[in-house]
């Protein structure tokens, strides 16, 4: 697996060690908030405990400008209207704008 991961950075243009020790969070990024990041996905450090308003905080300080326009936040797949939902390692966060498509 952690082979896979580092052949699937490497193709995004990412390097250096990645996730290796650690648990992580699979960040998605859709639409016009993609392209204000500058990317599409991000990998980013679980924490025990960790909620969903504390990675769009931890995300909005990386990419400010993508987070002007964040309206909409789903955690694996289901639409999240509460920021207080707890995360859990390996879970799959996408943040998007009322405009994104596919």
């Amino acid at each position: 697996r952690e082979a896979w991961r580092q052949e699937r950075n490497l193709a995004a243009g990412q390097t250096g060690e990645t996730n290796q020790g650690y648990d992580v969070i699979k960040v998605l990024f859709f639409g016009p908030v993609a392209e204000r990041a500058g990317v599409g996905e991000v990998e980013t450090e679980f924490n025990a405990g960790m909620r969903l308003q504390d990675l769009r905080t931890k995300l909005q300080a990386e990419f400010p400008a993508a987070f002007e326009i964040v309206c909409f936040a789903a955690v694996n797949g289901v639409h999240a209207l509460d920021m207080s939902l707890p995360l859990t390692d390996h879970s799959e966060v996408v943040f998007m704008s009322k405009f994104s498509g596919g």
